[in-house]
């Protein structure tokens, strides 16, 4: 494979020194090294912006790069992974060192002292993630199913941005959740049938067309099949899955995908893996009024010049787990945000600066370079609040995501329909 980075890594025992050095000179933001994944069963989608002979860049055997993972102290769950692979790198002078032993050596600067005292880490990760086609009608395990083999459940939200979009690729529909009156004795008939082809289960799910610029919030236990949209996903820091479909665009998907994350002496338990869905949340018959999202502006953070949109929001089991915002800063405006906690960005448009730091968009990235448009802001930056600047000749667009139980007021899911007046950056 080819070399993932150009920086020297600093040994973990002796990141202190780095970080404090790192968060000093950025006020208290890090950037971030790209944090590429392949997936051995897909076909990457070639809007992330890696350079054309990057995108096997693990090695054809591993599968195409199909997703980019943002401030992310996860392990990637893949075969024959590389010990370091979906853990993001903080780069500063000629150096890299984890995010998570970052958060490991100064947790409450870094994220705050009741994320850090609850989680003991950054509990939370987002991506792109950018595909040809669909892919498998699947679920990510609730939390009580995903403890079972030591894991963590993970509920996950999506948002459609359009500068990551600028075509649909080939199948722009997504399957969603499963049509009410569907009964478990046919979808565990589905499951059965899993090696006479095509075992059918999209016959009782309805696909729903992609939007740009809006999402869609997905419950753990809930089935899904992602259509061909680029995909910002903020999702818990769990990489743990279920594949329910057996064949997608004529691709066989192994048994091995399905149960991966189950008991190993429920493996071959239909009653047991049909049993992990959350049935009333796949039948609801107003499915996509409970999980449908669309931009929200949060007038607080809005003014002449820049707009600041809730993207993913919402309570999920029960709690404030996932949230995400999208700023647009127009030519020659500036910002000082202060948020509830610490975030991390992606630019996916123009140029300018992040408190002292560069912030540049890249048109085209070569695997092992390392970029300027990822940065982690940290809850003592957050606090203090980050100046962002364009000084381009184009909007300056940032996605950022944030961790759980983060803001003190949050929209719900449906509240975009009470939304009036102008959502643009005139600030009305």
């Amino acid at each position: 494979m080819k070399q993932p980075y150009r920086s020297a890594v600093v040994a973990k025992d002796n990141i202190g020194s780095a970080l404090d050095r790192a968060l000093n000179a950025g006020g208290g933001i890090l950037r971030l090294a790209p944090n590429w994944v392949p997936r051995s069963f897909l076909q990457p989608g070639k809007r992330i912006k890696l350079h054309p002979d990057d995108w096997y860049a693990y090695g054809a055997d591993r599968g195409g790069i199909d997703e980019r993972w943002f401030g992310s102290t996860t392990d990637a769950a893949n075969d024959g992974r590389l010990p370091d692979e979906g853990q993001s790198y903080v780069l500063f002078e000629g150096e890299r060192f984890l995010l998570k032993d970052a958060v490991s050596e100064s947790g409450t600067r870094m994220i705050g002292s009741a994320m850090y005292d609850k989680y003991k880490r950054w509990p939370i990760y987002s991506k792109f993630f950018d595909n040809m086609g669909p892919i498998p009608h699947h679920m990510h395990q609730q939390f009580e199913h995903a403890a079972l083999v030591g894991q963590d459940g993970k509920p996950e939200a999506y948002y459609f941005s359009p500068q990551m979009n600028n075509v649909d690729n080939n199948f722009c529909y997504t399957f969603m959740g499963l049509e009410p009156g569907t009964t478990k004795e046919e979808i565990r008939q589905c499951i059965a049938n899993w090696n006479r082809g095509d075992n059918g289960i999209l016959d009782y799910s309805k696909a729903y067309r992609l939007k740009r610029g809006s999402g869609w919030l997905v419950p753990p236990g809930v089935l899904h099949a992602p259509g061909s949209l680029c995909t910002y996903e903020p999702q818990w820091g769990s990489d743990v899955f279920g594949m329910y479909q057996s064949i997608v665009e004529g691709r066989y998907v192994p048994w091995d995908l399905l149960v991966k994350d189950m008991p190993k002496e429920k493996h071959q338990d239909i009653d047991f893996i049909v049993d992990e869905l959350d049935w009333d949340r796949n039948v609801d018959p107003y499915f996509k009024e409970n999980n449908y999202l669309e931009p929200i502006v949060d007038p607080a953070n809005s003014g002449a010049g820049y707009v600041d949109k809730w993207i993913c929001y919402g309570i999920v089991c029960g709690r404030q787990m996932i949230s995400a915002k999208e700023l647009t800063v127009m030519p020659g405006a500036k910002v000082t945000l202060r948020d509830a906690g610490a975030s991390c960005w992606i630019f996916v448009q123009g140029s300018g600066k992040i408190g002292p730091n560069r912030a540049q968009t890249p048109a085209m990235i070569c695997f092992g370079e390392e970029t300027f448009d990822e940065y982690f802001v940290t809850a003592e930056a957050a606090a203090a609040g980050v100046t962002i600047e364009n000084n381009g000749g184009e909007p300056l667009v940032a996605l950022r995501y944030f961790g759980p139980d983060t803001h003190p007021n949050m929209p719900n899911v449906g509240d975009y329909r009470k939304q009036s007046g102008c959502s643009c950056c005139c600030g009305k």
